[in-house]
């Protein structure tokens, strides 16, 4: 099991429990190739995680949600 917390400006759009499919998005840095993933349809947004963490599935459940004045933050867990 992998967990991956996801930037969601929108509060609402995400309910615990459910299921979400990420898409999966490469990034060149500095620090070496970096991945991000975006809940389908751009609903929310990782952080950059590098290759040697990256997902090896793309469907998982909510199972979180952290509500600030600014945004939410979505706990989406991986079977892995």
């Amino acid at each position: 099991m992998k967990s991956v917390e996801f930037k969601m400006e929108r509060p609402g759009l995400l309910k615990n429990g459910e299921d979400v499919e990420v898409d999966e998005s490469r990034l060149q840095t500095l620090q070496g190739v970096m991945y991000y993933y975006t809940i389908i349809p751009a609903l929310a947004m990782s952080n950059n995680i590098p290759a040697k963490d990256r997902l090896k599935v793309l469907k998982g459940k909510v199972t979180g949600i952290k509500e600030t004045e600014s945004a939410s933050f979505i706990t989406v867990d991986f079977d892995e």
